[in-house]
């Protein structure tokens, strides 16, 4: 059976990604950081991993780019999950039994408008939304409630005291795949890339770069500049692009290759609709 990597344990939003990405089932390792996770991908202790990227809301988690490229994965898939936060507790409690709410810092600041109304809780960052259920489980924690996916309460036996709390409802986020690179473990029609460059500091070269993709056909849907910590004030691009023809895409990945500093092609794949959490 095929053994996937996952940040944060069962029922997670990680979790969820992965039982819906392989329905015929996979061995799920449960990695308490995106580190730890690109490590066993690395290593070749799992033979896949899933990872959020970025957020509709908060945007990008610029670590994990450069997880990606330092390690060498190669993206062969990404999926899209609506994000539901739900406040969760022991069976026989009520929302004014709770004292404190764990989370993860990104759940909590997806809520907090919800507890401007309850202000006598105290708000807890923790490491991930699903752990902080199965603990609430496993030690019959009283007077503590979590933020996570429906799923981690039906997970951990919980009763979720209030459903959607997130502020914002148009909340998503984006996991893609990794496989260690030449794999051959893609699927799919390929229609979309991510790419990393670097440009030259003469003026106007990452302009001369995007006419390259938009006079190939490429339809940009994100970029995002990270600093290169080896080079002060210089920064790497990681660009997505959508394609109608893979021979379009590779014409431009041709000229690029030519006219920047540096390229590489993180990954070729299916480009995917959004799909709803909490099914």
């Amino acid at each position: 059976m095929k053994k996937v990597a996952i940040q944060g344990v069962d029922g997670s939003n990680h979790y969820i990604v992965a039982k819906a990405f392989y329905p015929e089932g996979v061995s799920l390792s449960h990695c308490y950081s995106f580190t730890m996770l690109a490590e066993q991908l690395s290593s070749g202790e799992v033979d896949e991993a899933i990872m959020a990227i970025e957020n509709s809301i908060a945007g990008a988690i610029l670590p994990n780019y450069s997880l990606i490229y330092q390690n060498d994965f190669e993206i062969s898939a990404e999926s899209y999950l609506s994000i539901s936060h739900n406040l969760m507790a022991l069976p026989e409690s009520t929302i004014d039994d709770i004292k404190e709410v764990r989370s993860h810092p990104m759940a909590l600041l997806q809520c907090a408008a919800f507890f401007q109304n309850h202000k006598s809780i105290r708000l807890v960052e923790d490491d991930d939304t699903a752990s902080v259920a199965a603990r609430i489980q496993e030690s019959n924690l009283k007077g503590v409630a979590a933020i996570a996916p429906k799923v981690a309460a039906e997970r951990y036996n919980l009763k979720i005291l209030s459903p959607n709390i997130q502020t914002l409802t148009n909340n998503a986020t984006r996991f893609v795949v990794l496989n260690r690179t030449n794999s051959k473990s893609k699927s799919g029609q390929i229609n979309k890339a991510s790419v990393r460059f670097v440009t030259g500091h003469k003026r106007g070269s990452l302009a001369t770069i995007l006419n390259v993709l938009s006079d190939c056909d490429m339809n940009l849907t994100k970029i995002q500049s990270l600093p290169i910590v080896e080079t002060p004030w210089k920064y790497a691009f990681f660009v997505d692009v959508t394609f109608e023809k893979v021979n379009d895409f590779e014409k431009a990945a041709t000229a690029l290759s030519i006219m920047a500093e540096e390229f590489k092609v993180l990954g070729t794949y299916e480009n995917q609709l959004l799909k709803s959490a909490d099914k």
